[in-house]
């Protein structure tokens, strides 16, 4: 159950572009300035904290949200279940220890703790595929040559980090109400450690740490962004260091890939790390750690020219494992100038890495970026080649971890279907809600590929509350699956009919939405419950029936993420036998990005294809009998 959030990134709200005003508005009510604080966090103080839904209305939904994959007899026994835990006075009990938890002044958020642990820290699989999460920047066509175009994107995202690190960021809100902001310290210099039985993760001074470090060819490099008198370097600058560093590593032969250790499993690298850090009684691994760790980015100059969506992502995605180092957020730039951001997801979901990647994206696409002087004004520092000590047994290590990341990525596949002609101005004039939409085809495309609903999570954030993040849009329900199935029926053919079931579909896809947004949905609340069971008391009917693990086992994990600065996004799939299911929605396009264990990933594509289009036909279709009957009438 807890797998998918540590993949499934985030139903996310494209922030303002604006990040340093400071305009007043009229806020909601019970929200209030904290003058004391930075700007950045003013509004933390007010924040309300995540409810605790009812039992009856979590209960009720749970019931609506799996009788769509169950046969009658079946919802029978699940709903004698629900009232049976409903009624007990164990649920009582529960619900009130939660209560009690929730109204603790010291506990921000009740779910926190618990969540980051489960989900992320104590999660023991590797973070590359499982965990990781992808953005593919649209092409510069004034930056072909990767340091001009690495240089330009590292410069570029320093006044960010200055905003970040001073605390003067503009707070996100949402219809005026202002976002959680905490997560933002872990955006620059700090690191995920692999630790047993739960990672933890650790944030690192800006000011002696000012440095990114760059991997080429297997080789960690550092490079200072400022010269010993505190002056930044100029892109030119910045782009001299990379091409000398690229030229060094070019040079020498290919280095052992100490990054593949980030890509194994997290009890394995947790001895991996332990070892190599021994292998140097000098201090020298500690020390050069310590230097990978504490920069504020890592950047992955590969020596590849990645073309075709499917490619460039599949190398962002996951890389080849070695030139890599997969406990920080990394910038990955390619050989022909292409490049891309891999998150680190444990300790913040997508939207303070959105942000961050669009003001550095939209600051240089619109010519925005102080890229500095257009010729060197500073000397450049010469090449610093980061070295580790290397014991056999630890060069063993790193070929055991090489070996199991090759193992794990050939039993993947990646797919991209970039959808023209289908995008919000298109459901906007159909009055229907993009994401609402683009969740039907998916449930359609299942539908057709098998037979009967998808078991689909799409995440909602719930930053509106402290330390919010995430909460379960059970996207299938009794509507759509009803829809799907008149759509598949040939003996239905009328389009308003079939319009009029999408537009029940949809509505109540927007109400789950809401209620998700508004951390009243059904998972994380049954998690809570769950959590505060003790060592001796029996585990609820609730839990116990089938019904549970079969409607929480996400078949089709979902988020979108628009942004018109990216090519591209997508992440892992959270079961054995399930699928990534990335998506953004264009002002004309649709694009998916489907990863799997090789489950007929492309005959998926295929159908997604042939839903967008039924879709649009059907609504088409709807809205031209309409008019034709309008006609008629005035006749």
């Amino acid at each position: 159950m807890f797998r998918l959030t540590a993949n499934a990134s985030k139903r996310i709200i494209r922030p303002s572009p604006n990040v340093m005003s400071r305009k007043s508005s009229t806020l909601p009510p019970g929200y209030s300035e904290d003058l004391a604080a930075p700007p950045m966090l003013r509004y933390q103080a007010s924040l309300p904290r995540l409810p605790v839904p009812t039992l009856e209305s979590t209960c009720a939904k749970y019931l609506e949200t799996v009788q769509p994959h169950l046969t009658p007899d079946a919802f029978s026994k699940t709903k004698d279940a629900v009232s049976s835990f409903l009624s007990s006075p164990l649920a009582a009990e529960l619900q009130q220890r939660l209560k009690d938890r929730a109204a603790n002044p010291e506990t921000k958020s009740w779910l926190s703790e618990w969540w980051n642990d489960v989900a992320y820290m104590g999660y023991r699989d590797p973070v590359v595929v499982y965990v990781s999460y992808f953005y593919i920047h649209v092409d510069d066509k004034l930056r072909r040559d990767p340091a001009k175009r690495a240089a330009s994107l590292v410069k570029a995202m320093l006044p960010f980090r200055e905003l970040v690190e001073s605390g003067r960021l503009e707070p996100e809100k949402v219809r005026n109400a202002p976002l959680c902001m905490d997560s933002y310290k872990w955006l620059f210099h700090s690191s995920r450690y692999p630790v047993k039985p739960s990672d933890t993760a650790v944030k690192f001074d800006s000011k002696t740490n000012n440095h990114i470090v760059v991997l080429r060819k297997n080789r960690f490099y550092t490079v200072p962004l400022s010269t010993p008198s505190g002056v930044e370097f100029s892109a030119v600058e910045l782009e001299a260091q990379l091409n000398a560093i690229i030229a060094h590593a070019d040079a020498q032969p290919l280095a052992p890939a100490v990054g593949a250790l980030t890509s194994d499993n997290r009890d394995l690298w947790t001895d991996a790390r332990e070892a190599l850090i021994n292998a140097s009684p000098s201090g020298r691994n500690a020390e050069t750690l310590k230097k990978i760790e504490g920069a504020m980015i890592v950047l992955a100059l590969d020596d590849t020219k990645p073309v075709t969506r499917e490619d460039i992502s599949w190398q962002t995605w996951v890389g080849n494992g070695r030139n890599r180092w997969y406990d920080k957020h990394q910038l990955v730039v390619y050989d022909n100038g292409r490049s891309g951001f891999l998150g680190e997801h444990s300790c913040m979901d997508g939207t303070p890495t959105l942000r961050m990647n669009e003001f550095v994206l939209a600051s240089l696409a619109q010519n925005k970026a102080d890229l500095g002087s257009a010729t060197p004004t500073n000397p450049i520092p010469p090449v610093n080649e980061l070295s580790f000590e290397l014991t056999p047994p630890v060069l063993s290590l790193i070929e055991g971890s090489e070996k199991r990341f090759d193992e794990l990525i050939t039993q993947h596949d990646l797919h991209v279907l970039h959808y023209e002609g289908f995008g919000k101005n298109f459901t906007k004039h159909h009055k229907t809600s993009p994401d609402a939409t683009a969740q039907l085809i998916k449930q359609l495309a299942f539908h057709k590929m098998f037979g009967r609903p998808g078991v689909t999570y799409e995440s909602a954030q719930t930053r509106k509350f402290q330390l919010g993040r995430t909460e379960v849009i059970r996207s299938a329900s009794n509507e759509s699956k009803a829809w799907a199935e008149a759509m598949l029926d040939p003996k239905v053919t009328d389009p308003i009919h079939l319009r009029s079931l999408f537009q029940r579909a949809a509505a109540r896809h927007i109400q789950y939405s809401t209620w998700a947004a508004d951390g009243q949905g059904v998972d994380r609340h049954l998690f809570g419950l769950k959590k505060l069971l003790k060592p001796n008391e029996p585990l609820p009917s609730i839990y116990t029936d089938p019904t549970f693990a079969a409607t929480s086992h996400w078949e089709l994990s979902t988020s979108q993420l628009s942004s018109p600065y990216f090519d591209g996004w997508g992440y892992g799939e959270v079961v054995p036998d399930g699928y990534g299911l990335s998506y953004a929605i264009g002002d004309n396009y649709i694009r998916w990005t489907i990863t799997s264990l090789k489950r007929r990933t492309a005959e998926l594509r295929h159908y997604l294809a042939e839903a967008a289009t039924e879709v649009k036909n059907m609504l088409q279709a709807a809205e031209k009998k309409e008019k034709e009957a309008a006609g008629k009438s005035k006749l």
